[in-house]
């Protein structure tokens, strides 16, 4: 059988295991089910667990798993788990999960989407995902196994589990070697890559690095991340700097990372987003402060975290941490930064050249807009400050510029307001206005 399916094409890799399913559950044996996966299934099945069962044993509600959380050792080293594998982004695909030694699930990170699918399964806190709790899935095997384990669609005992490609590792207590719970990242079929098994593989290893140095009396907050060129066990899941960040582009709506070696990497909205609030503060930010800028009172820091350490996989050294902000030589080097630079040297026909489209333009967030009006404000004062007609028209010819009726104003005391300059633009800013009062009404 072409396992490749798998990752090739997942519905036509779980159509076959589906098929499979059936005939080993009513006992002939199919080579796509290995033996050791249908013996797990025979003995969910002698716990009571049913293929069509839904519900998992639910042993402890959401306000006591909290109490768990907070005596649970793994406690130390979700924050760093969560940085490393957790998306809980709007488009999101997986699920992170962590659980204690018997399969109970203490944590859970995903986006919204990924979160409500889950919850039909009643893949929550709380569960028992053991073979006793919900019959075979990756969590069970990981705690039968004492492996890392990989599930994927018809693998599953139960059918309603068939949508899901599960990847799980159990974590140990390095000091004693006892089994202190499980990590999981599940989601849709089309979710799972060739890399999901190495990255939990290297979570884990990750986590009983750092409670090994918590015995040792160290600190245990997350880790500190060196980029990705220098961490093997991330191979293939992050673009690797392909040189040393000399400019990041945020003007416009195709925002990328500028390498010294002539590369250009797009970036996503929101990390650009992310970037230009750290071009435009030398102090840095922490991530509570950038989780409020960018989700308002909805922000979770845990989310930026995570999205901070792609933003360092993607940029290597270019961003520090504690607080996040941009390495010294690139703090105030994007192309926005330019333009303040320029303007702070008195140059105002370059700074006026160098500004080409607002920053970010595609950005609806409150905290960017306040940043892009900053820009039009400042170079708006400054070309009119410049008494130069030349200037002033360019400013109004800009989209940046177009609506700044101070700056008509200026052209017509300085050209008159017979002059056919004036006229075509202040027509366009009266335009402007008319339209602005006719959407407040």
């Amino acid at each position: 059988m072409d396992h490749g399916l798998k990752f090739s094409d997942p519905a036509a890799y779980s159509r076959v295991l589906r098929r499979a399913h059936e005939l080993v559950i009513s006992g002939v044996p199919r080579p796509e089910i290995p033996e050791l996966l249908a013996s797990s299934w025979r003995r969910s099945m002698a716990l009571g667990i049913s293929p069509d069962q839904h519900s998992p044993r639910h042993l402890h509600d959401v306000s006591e798993v909290l109490e768990l959380r907070r005596e649970h050792r793994l406690q130390q080293v979700m924050p760093a788990l969560s940085e490393l594998l957790a998306d809980d982004s709007s488009d999101g695909r997986h699920l992170l999960v962590l659980t204690d030694a018997t399969g109970e699930i203490l944590w859970r990170v995903g986006s919204a989407q990924v979160l409500r699918r889950a919850d039909r399964l009643e893949f929550s806190e709380g569960a028992d995902w053991s073979e006793a709790g919900i019959g075979t899935n990756a969590i069970s095997e990981a705690l039968v196994t004492g492996r890392p384990v990989q599930l994927f669609s018809a693998e599953h005992l139960v059918r309603t589990h068939h949508e899901w490609a599960c990847t799980a590792a159990p974590i140990t207590d390095p000091s004693t070697g006892r089994l202190l719970g499980v990590l999981d990242v599940s989601g849709p079929l089309e979710s799972l890559t060739a890399d999901t098994l190495r990255m939990v593989r290297c979570a884990v290893s990750m986590a009983e690095a750092l409670l090994r140095t918590s015995d040792g009396g160290a600190s245990l907050g997350a880790p500190s991340l060196a980029p990705a060129s220098r961490q093997p066990c991330r191979a293939g899941t992050a673009v690797r700097p392909p040189a040393a960040v000399e400019t990041l582009e945020l003007l416009g709506d195709q925002p990328a990372a500028v390498f010294r070696n002539g590369s250009r990497v797009p970036l996503t909205l929101r990390r650009a987003e992310i970037l230009a609030l750290l071009d435009s503060r030398m102090q840095g930010w922490s991530a509570e402060e950038l989780a409020y800028e960018l989700h308002g009172d909805a922000g979770i820091a845990a989310s930026i975290r995570t999205e901070m350490f792609r933003v360092r996989s993607l940029l290597g050294d270019a961003i520090a941490s504690n607080p996040y902000r941009l390495e010294e030589r690139l703090a105030g080097r994007s192309d926005a930064g330019r333009v303040l630079r320029l303007l702070r040297g008195g140059n105002v026909a370059a700074a006026l050249e160098a500004y080409r489209a607002p920053l970010l333009s595609r950005s609806g967030n409150m905290a960017v807009q306040l940043l892009r009006d900053r820009l039009d404000l400042a170079l708006g004062a400054a070309v009119r400050a410049s008494t130069d007609p030349a200037l002033i028209i360019r400013w109004l010819s800009t989209d940046m510029g177009s609506a700044d009726t101070q700056a008509v104003e200026a052209l017509g005391k300085l050209v008159g307001r017979s002059d056919a300059r004036y006229l075509s633009f202040s027509a366009g800013a009266a335009a402007a206005e008319a339209n602005l009062a006719i959407g407040g009404t």
